[in-house]
């Protein structure tokens, strides 16, 4: 895994980190909406308990309802805040009900060993098992979204310079999405867009409180084999909630549903599994290999 971190940050990790995370092959187990008042974090919590390597993935919304540090010391730290030494977090719109995500910026900076982006932007990029991960921040009444802006321009860059075969992106709001609540995001357009330019292949948001696969599409919503696989995984702990009609290129959805995605990379393809929590039966699971680099215009 490539991160720069400094020497006892680095030594901390590697107490916490997994096997898996020093091997070929790489586990992400991920999931939004993660810490409210009800059960559903100590059900997904225990789904990462049951799958102990790898590295986690937060896709937004992580402490309600506000993202005050108090809420994410009584409630994200007891549960998810379990495999905090080997999570990569992305910020939400609740997170940012207070003031510039503080305490978002508070909690995750003092307890994990890896950058999470400048204090007020929240992106930030790393490298495992072989892929490229891009965390952005899709909240964008706070920050630019839109093509030509400081976020857009940075993500374009830093794809132009990590041309790998697989590369994966996470944030809140997701592009399209069934869900009854939001549903599909325009404002995220044109970060989907530098995203499709640079084959990325895998995009994974929340915000929408349930579970939803999408087959390659572009971000118009055209299908195109070539362009990114967008998973919506809100999922994580946060009341559940149904589903809309659905959009075109939508292969499965679930809702009122609590559980964590599972990827297992390789170097060419992944595969995917939805991990239901207990007492929920949906499950998700299949395979493709990798879109490949693609050069930028």
């Amino acid at each position: 895994m490539i991160v720069r971190r400094p020497l006892a940050l680095a030594v901390l990790w590697l107490a916490f980190a997994p096997r898996a995370a020093l091997a070929e092959d790489g586990v992400v187990l991920a999931a939004g909406d993660i810490a409210g008042r009800g059960r559903g974090k100590e059900l997904t919590a225990k789904i990462l308990d049951a799958n102990p390597t790898g590295i986690v993935l937060t896709l937004g919304d992580n402490a309600y309802n506000a993202g005050t540090l108090s809420q994410f010391d009584s409630l994200y730290r007891p549960t998810w805040g379990r495999h905090v030494a080997r999570t990569f977090p992305s910020v939400g719109n609740h997170d940012y009900d207070t003031p510039g995500g503080k305490g978002y910026d508070t909690f995750f900076r003092s307890r994990v060993g890896h950058p999470i982006g400048d204090r007020g932007k929240h992106w930030y990029s790393f490298d495992y098992a072989g892929w490229h991960f891009v965390a952005l921040n899709s909240n964008c009444k706070e920050v630019s979204c839109g093509a030509g802006g400081e976020q857009a321009t940075w993500f374009d860059a830093d794809l132009s310079t990590h041309d790998v075969d697989c590369a994966l992106v996470f944030w809140h709001h997701p592009r399209f999405s069934s869900g009854v609540a939001h549903g599909s995001s325009t404002a995220t357009q044109a970060l989907y867009e530098v995203a499709h330019r640079h084959g990325v292949d895998l995009i994974l948001s929340g915000h929408d409180h349930d579970y939803e696969r999408f087959a390659p599409q572009d971000a118009y919503g055209k299908a195109d084999p070539t362009g990114p696989t967008e998973f919506v995984v809100g999922t994580g702990g946060g009341a559940p909630r149904g589903m809309g009609p659905l959009e075109p290129n939508s292969v499965t959805s679930a809702g009122k549903v609590f559980g964590v995605l599972r990827l297992t990379l390789h170097p060419q393809s992944y595969e995917w599994k939805f991990l239901p929590a207990d007492g929920y039966a949906y499950s998700d699971a299949g395979s493709a290999s990798c879109v490949g680099p693609r050069s930028s215009p």
